[in-house]
Formats: structure tokens, C-alpha cells, sequence
């Protein structure tokens, strides 16, 4: 019978560290991070309003490419006619050159704002995020994680388990 008890005991034992082991894990939070601009560059990677973005930025580059040659090309000429002394011609590109840089500066600044504007509305599409709230709550519960975080803006958090909410608690424990 001794043995018998000591086996019993061993097995008791064995069952109970197990239990202690499989409560312990169940009980650990485990968080997990997402890039969300890469989650919104690849959601909108062929949508038509990022082809739009993508198109009027490729318009802005080109046109002030050709707008600073030009203006390159009047320094150039202008640095001929200082070097030739060929001063009211000099004077009359200089006026040109700075015409026009002017006009330059003023039509980037304008274009990057429309851009920026674009860019804005793109990145709050209630659609977007309405997914991605989604998509998070199906990877989280699938793969056991309480919460995700996100990795642009490190305070936070995009998604969490109800199990580790404890806001109706802080409220009763306020008294509120």
C-alpha cells in the first residue's frame, strides 16, 4: 500500500503542477504590435483614390522639374550676358528668373498643401478603419493576444480584450 500511496501522490503531484502551469499561462497578457501604415499602404495599394494621390503627385513632380529647367536655363543665359556685358539683358532675365522662382515656390507650396489635404483624407477613411478594427480582433482572438498596439503612435491601443478591461472596475473602486 505504500507504494501504491506514494504513486497516487506522484501522480497528485504531477496533475496539480500541471494545473498551476496551465492557469499561470492562461493568465499572462500577451500584447502584439501593427505597422498600420504599412496595413494602409497595402490595403490601398490598387484602390482608385490612392491611384488619384499617387497620379497628382507624379503631375506636381513633373511640372516643377520643367518650371526649375526653365529657370536654369534663363541663369544659364543670364551668366552669359554677365560674362558678355550685356547688362540690361541681365537685368531683364534676372527680373525673369526671380518672376518666376517666386511663382514656383508659391505653386509647390500650394500643390503640397492639396497633396497633404489628399493624403489626410485617404489615411480617415471610416471604411479603412472600420476593417482594420476588424482584421485586429480576428488576428488577436485567433492568436491569443489581450492587446495590439500600434507601432506609430506607441500610447496606443488599437484593440483589446474585453478580459483585460479594467475601466468599469476603476469606476466602482471611484465611487463614480
Amino acid at each position: 500500500m505504500t507504494r501504491t500511496k506514494k504513486l497516487i501522490f506522484t501522480f497528485l503531484a504531477v496533475f496539480f503542477v500541471t494545473v498551476v502551469q496551465a492557469f499561470a499561462q492562461q493568465q499572462i497578457t500577451k500584447f502584439a504590435v501593427v505597422d498600420t501604415s504599412k496595413v494602409y499602404s497595402a490595403y490601398y495599394k490598387n484602390s482608385q483614390p490612392v491611384r488619384t494621390y499617387e497620379a497628382k503627385k507624379k503631375e506636381l513632380q513633373a511640372e516643377v522639374t520643367k518650371r526649375a529647367d526653365e529657370i536654369k536655363e534663363l541663369k544659364r543665359k543670364k551668366a552669359e550676358c554677365d560674362k558678355n556685358g550685356d547688362t540690361a539683358q541681365s537685368q531683364k532675365l534676372q527680373a525673369d528668373i526671380t518672376k518666376k522662382t517666386e511663382y514656383l515656390k508659391e505653386y509647390t507650396n500650394a500643390k503640397n498643401a492639396e497633396l497633404d489635404t489628399m493624403l489626410a483624407n485617404l489615411k480617415r477613411s471610416d471604411d479603412f478603419y472600420q476593417q482594420l478594427y476588424k482584421a485586429l480582433a480576428k488576428v488577436a482572438e485567433s492568436n491569443g493576444y489581450s492587446m495590439i498596439l500600434s507601432l506609430q503612435d506607441a500610447n496606443a491601443i488599437l484593440w483589446y480584450s474585453p478580459a483585460v478591461d479594467v475601466t468599469n472596475l476603476v469606476i466602482s473602486e471611484l465611487k463614480l
